[in-house]
């Protein structure tokens, strides 16, 4: 392994992820970058090739928060600083593993020296070292949200605050923060989204030509890493000289009003939350211009921090992509694109005779786009090729179009997709006990958050004291260890953690019957709008999910385990129906992908989702097959859920009977609202305080009769 970095400005392409990174390093206002794109296109290289870029740092000495000697910081644990020696050192890159515990974020506290020794044994984390610096996050949607909610926080305040067992730290942390994610393997939630000021979507090139280059250098650079740096030495030398003089123009760039009026304009029109958006948009305008050189915010800079700012904020629900309407934001900035108080007209020209249509660019006498328009008295034209339909008069009869045809199943044993119904809120279900599982929304389960229930002996490093069981444990024992001060003491077997229990995610498996016997239009497009509400309740509820389909031969894994619920969502929208019904077939294959998932993650607890009415056919004994198959997950003490889609006047009860079989429970497509569940209890409650009334008013007419 090689500690030359690869050069920045030796990778080929990826223009808007380069532009992102940049203006952050120029304003770490802007508020971090979150690169989003397919895995294998050089998101981590151009991260760490960044850090080489910065300019260095003066640091005090000795200080472990690398204080500015210029202004340090009055709350440092290490203050205060009287004498300000100092040394200079380059900015530093600080990486966030994966399964980073919150100690090691924050920081942590010797608790044993604490009661031991009476002393405030602090050890800064790694947002104390990435103070100045870059924090990066690979793969930040694979990350609790827990944590990423304190990462995010610590970059907004600028600030880190630790909070433990009386003794209270706080230190600066400012940073600029860049994480990185694949979206196949699951969305950040919208609020933690709206948290990174910038967001690039990238994907690799399909040129052949770039993709060549891009291997060549990449070979190139292995050969030999410090003759190819060498190579790009005085490009990097002249970038690294841009941002410093960018930085240093900063403070001289002018926000217009024109140009706040547009930011302001454009993040209405596309109805983002908040003003976060606002804000974010305006420092990147003013970074942008700073970056040309310019002292002044031109509606160009406004576009472009836009197209950086705003597409992952426009996100309406969990499985809306993120986007940007570019002719919307083209419009907006040109109808704010000139002071409120525009000049006078100028006088001595008559009014516009009735009928003039547009002038050469297709506006209005006073620069609007209301001259031909349905408003503006003319006759509309085509524009960009229009066709004759478009500008042909209001009252002409249009051409008599052939009717369309009903749509049937193309072939025998097979019906087109259908669109799913609109999402609703769902009942919740729980896998019974209490788990061991990642932290999430779904099941019982001890994990690092949550509410304290019991005490136990430390199962590896101490890290969160049970502070009155330690005390209760080392008290019978101070006089025989001959306790002659104030400080107790202590043993190692003495002290007992916290057992928290929340709440776990789990790996929620939908098995769905596509067959002949759902491909009713009505019926499958309820039943998908059900699943489709199941899948919104597993994201928000963090859990990983799964997809099998059966129908026809057998059963098909159309979705892999895995956190990205989007792809659930497309791949339930183009499911297809017809045919036969192998529901053992679904069975058994679920049961492979259970124990599969077992192997690779012991503690995460499945729930199984079977969506059918209950029927199976392919066989004489086909119903028998179904009935061993559920008889495995029953034996295995699987969770599982049947969603009965069972529907008319005559029903089998089929469905009901594999919930029996599995173990489980089964739910109507009814009975799945959860204010379908609500109001059935406040209709129970109203008919008992009718019967209640009714009774009291026999009693009381019988009572005055005798």
């Amino acid at each position: 392994m090689t500690d030359v970095r690869y050069p920045f400005t030796a990778i080929v392409g990826m223009a808007d992820l380069r532009l992102g990174l940049l203006l952050n390093a120029v304003s770490p206002a802007v508020g971090g970058v979150l690169v989003r794109g397919e895995k294998g296109t050089a998101k981590s290289t151009m991260v760490r090739a960044l850090a080489g870029l910065l300019p260095s740092i003066a640091a005090v000495d000795g200080c472990r928060f690398s204080c500015d000697p210029a202004a340090p910081d009055p709350q440092c644990p290490d203050g205060p600083h009287t004498s300000l020696g100092s040394h200079e050192r380059p900015s530093q890159l600080v990486e966030l593993p994966v399964g980073v515990a919150e100690d090691r974020i924050v920081g942590s506290l010797d608790l044993e020296r604490a009661l031991a020794e009476g002393v405030k044994a602090y050890e800064p984390g790694l947002l104390a070292k990435a103070h100045r610096g870059v924090l990066y996050i690979d793969e930040v949607n694979l990350l609790q949200d827990h944590v990423v909610d304190l990462l995010l926080d610590a970059a907004a305040m600028g600030r880190s605050y630790v909070e433990r067992e009386g003794v209270s730290v706080r230190h600066a942390a400012r940073f600029l923060l860049v994480g990185t994610m694949n979206p196949e393997e699951g969305e950040l939630r919208p609020q933690l989204l709206d948290r990174f000021g910038l967001t690039v979507e990238i994907a690799a090139t399909r040129d052949p030509a770039e993709r060549a280059e891009v291997v060549r250098r990449r070979l190139a650079y292995d050969a030999d890493p410090a003759g190819f740096a060498a190579r790009f030495a005085a490009e990097e030398r002249e970038l690294a000289e841009h941002i410093t003089a960018a930085r240093e123009l900063l403070p001289k760039v002018e926000l217009t009003d024109v140009a706040l009026r547009q930011i302001t304009a454009v993040c209405a029109a596309f109805e983002v939350d908040g003003l976060r958006a606002d804000i974010v948009m305006a420092r990147t305008a003013v970074a942008l211009a700073a970056w040309a050189g310019r002292t002044e915010v031109l509606e160009e800079d406004v576009r472009k921090a836009a197209q950086l700012a705003l597409p992952h904020r426009r996100r309406r629900n969990p499985f809306d992509a993120p986007g940007l309407d570019e002719e919307q934001l083209d419009r907006t900035l040109e109808e704010h694109a000139q002071p409120e108080d525009p000049e006078p007209e100028p006088e001595g020209d008559g009014p516009e005779p009735e009928g003039d249509g547009p002038g050469p660019d297709g506006e209005g006498p006073d620069g609007g786009p209301d001259g031909g328009g349905p408003d503006g008295g003319g006759a509309p034209e085509p524009s960009d090729g229009g066709t004759p339909e478009a500008s042909a008069p209001e009252d002409a009869e249009a051409p008599a179009q052939p009717p369309v045809p009903a749509q049937h199943p193309a072939p025998a044993r097979e019906s087109a997709p259908v669109a799913a119904g609109d999402p609703y809120r769902t009942r919740l279900f729980t896998v019974r006990g209490t788990g061991h599982g990642a932290q999430g929304r779904r099941s019982p389960a001890e994990t690092s958050g949550g509410h304290t229930i019991r005490a136990r002996r430390p199962q590896g490093p101490l890290s969160r004291l049970h502070l009155t069981a330690t005390l209760q444990a080392a008290a019978p024992h101070q006089v025989a260890r001959g306790r002659d001060g104030r400080a107790l003491v202590l043993h190692k077997d003495d002290f007992r953690e916290q057992v928290r229990q929340g709440r776990e995610s789990n790996l929620v498996l939908f098995v769905v019957d596509a067959s002949g016997s759902m491909a009713a239009r009505q019926r499958m497009t309820a039943v998908k709008g059900a699943v489709l509400s199941l899948l919104m309740d597993a994201y928000q509820r963090r859990d990983k999910i799964g997809m099998i389909t059966f129908r026809g031969a057998g059963a098909e894994l159309a979705l892999p385990p895995t956190s990205s619920v989007e792809v659930g969502a497309a791949r339930l929208e183009s499911l297809p129906t017809g045919g036969r019904t192998p529901l053992a077939a679904g069975l058994l294959r679920a049961h492979e992908v259970l124990r599969v998932e077992r192997l690779r993650d012991p503690n995460r607890r499945p729930l199984l989702v079977v969506v059918t009415d209950g029927r199976a056919t392919g066989g004489r004994d086909a119903l028998a097959q179904s009935q061993r198959a559920a008889a495995l997950f029953a034996a295995q003490g699987t969770a599982s859920v049947v969603l009965d889609c069972e529907s008319g006047p005559v029903r089998l009860g089929l469905a009901r009977t594999l919930a029996g079989l599995l173990g489980g429970s089964a739910v109507s497509l009814d009975e799945l609202r959860a204010e379908g569940v609500a109001s059935l209890v406040r209709e129970n409650r109203s008919a008992s305080r009718s019967v209640s009334r009714s009774v009291n008013r026999s009693t009381t007419a019988m009572r005055k009769a005798a």
